[in-house]
């Protein structure tokens, strides 16, 4: 008949917290890794569904403004119709 020993049951707590925190570190790191490819996977595909191409990426530092163009509004002294209105009594 064995017995537990303190030593021994020492011993497996340590390598139980050694395996959860290692878990936790590597997750820490490869989690978000995964999550960023999955999601690339995932964007390639929706953009081959709609059938539009990548957008272009555009250089570091680089500034670009879009703006609409100017559209010459016609001014007509024509405010509208006028009309007359007449009281009932």
């Amino acid at each position: 008949m064995q017995e537990a020993s303190i030593t021994g049951l020492f011993r497996i707590i340590v390598i139980i917290m050694l395996i959860y925190y290692g878990l936790k570190i590597i997750g820490r790191f490869v989690f978000p890794m995964l999550l960023k490819r999955t999601m690339s996977k995932m964007e390639e595909r929706f953009r081959e569904q709609q059938g539009t191409a990548p957008t272009p990426e555009e250089e570091v530092g680089k500034t670009t403004i879009d703006t609409k163009p100017r559209t010459q509004k016609k001014s007509t002294d024509d405010s509208g119709d006028y009309i007359d209105f007449e009281e009932v009594e």
